[in-house]
């Protein structure tokens, strides 16, 4: 596998964008990176890097040539973990893209039960948004994405669709607690704390307001849904979530969620999904279907 360390010398320039910056993160000097890819170049007859005074930029050859060394070493992960799974071993890395509604309790729960089965296989997870998701998967970064509302993408292979309904997150104490389902006019009359505009439920919500009218008291606004919850908990403030990412209304933080009456908030989609055509490494493969599994479950429980 020699010959792969300098297609990740090519792969790790092309991400940084300097031949220095790159031979940092792998540990070796930049002339020796430098002296490979000309080596590469000249083997190719065709420079992959445009050499400029503050770093390198991808010529149209070496787009065509990163593109392709990208695919290939998704193949390459796949062979070393089928032969891994042939010795019985199980092991090799996941590496999925989420958004943040699935980081606190649905992913990790997901994870911690497969690993029970399989052990050895390692997880990289990226906590993204929807479009730096897509991003992520379409530069081979990651193997699977689980988002709401991801961005259109040509190649992207859609494996589970389930429908979120988006709720309202509060204290067990907020005087809306008492009911049953709310309304956005009912929300609109407390202080809010929202996700910002990069979140996709911020998005579905900013679409509801533009169709009703209504304007939210936004005393908070946060990337951050962990953000987001010590708000609601501290200040009293409702904020907003898919139902998936929400935690059970008996939870110990003293948390609770109130459906969203249809009328105001249409439902959207949650999608699990790969790189159309793209052959995954096993353990991304085998930890797909479960989280398909999961995922019809969570479907049929909601019906």
């Amino acid at each position: 596998m020699k010959h792969l360390r300098i297609l990740k010398y090519v792969d790790e320039v092309a991400r940084s964008g300097s031949i220095r910056k790159a031979a940092e993160l792998l540990n070796v000097t930049a002339s020796a990176v430098n002296r490979r890819i000309m080596d590469l170049e000249e083997e190719l007859g065709a420079e992959l890097f445009e050499r400029r005074p503050r770093g390198v930029r991808l010529t149209a050859a070496g787009e065509v040539f990163v593109n392709y060394l990208r695919v290939q070493t998704g193949d390459v992960e796949r062979m070393k973990s089928q032969l891994e799974d042939l010795k019985g071993m199980r092991r090799g890395t996941v590496r999925i893209a989420c958004s943040q509604a699935l980081a606190l309790d649905f992913l990790p729960r997901e994870i911690g039960e497969f690993r029970k089965q399989h052990r050895y296989v390692e997880f990289e997870i990226k906590v993204l948004d929807h479009e730096q998701s897509i991003a992520a998967l379409a530069a081979y970064e990651v193997d699977l994405t689980l988002v709401f509302r991801p961005p259109f993408l040509a190649n992207f292979q859609p494996l589970m669709t389930v429908e979120q309904d988006l709720v309202a997150v509060m204290s067990s104490k907020h005087p809306l607690a008492a009911q049953r389902t709310v309304r956005l006019s009912d929300c609109a009359a407390y202080p809010v704390a929202l996700p910002d505009l990069s979140i996709g439920g911020r998005q579905v919500l900013e679409e509801a307001c533009s169709r009703s009218g209504i304007a939210f008291d936004i005393a908070a606004e946060s990337n951050s849904f962990e953000m987001l919850r010590g708000l609601v908990l501290h200040a009293n403030l409702v904020s907003f979530q898919i139902r998936i990412g929400t935690l059970t209304n008996r939870n110990k933080l003293g948390l609770v969620t109130r459906q969203i009456d249809g009328r105001d908030v249409p439902r959207s989609n949650l999608i699990l999904g790969q790189l159309r055509a793209r052959n995954l490494p096993v353990p991304a493969a085998v930890f797909a279907e479960r989280l398909k599994r999961s995922l019809a479950a969570f479907k049929t429980a909601k019906a």
